[in-house]
């Protein structure tokens, strides 16, 4: 019997690699709106976060957010997924 290999994905918070099931994916659709992806599996661009506030706004600060997902973060958006992780946790 083999093992299954769990697929590993970068933090952009803190370039931490982590299971993918540990992690929180962002994801901008194709319509554009930027959401947090609970399922994983939502149509779009995403990109990944650990499960930490912290990771969220240094990943908006140094603009790592803005470059993976190829969009403008307004603040707004910002601030809603800190709620959403927040929420979340």
């Amino acid at each position: 019997m083999t093992l299954k290999k769990k697929p590993q994905r970068t933090c952009l918070g803190c370039r931490n690699s982590k299971n993918k099931t540990e992690l929180i994916r962002i994801v901008r659709t194709p319509e554009g709106d930027v959401k947090v992806d609970p399922s994983g599996k939502a149509n779009g661009r995403g990109a990944y976060l650990c499960r930490d506030s912290e990771c969220l706004k240094r990943a908006i600060k140094a603009k790592a957010l803005q470059k993976a997902l190829k969009t403008e973060i307004p603040p707004d958006i910002g601030d809603r997924l800190l709620r959403e992780i927040a929420n979340g946790e």
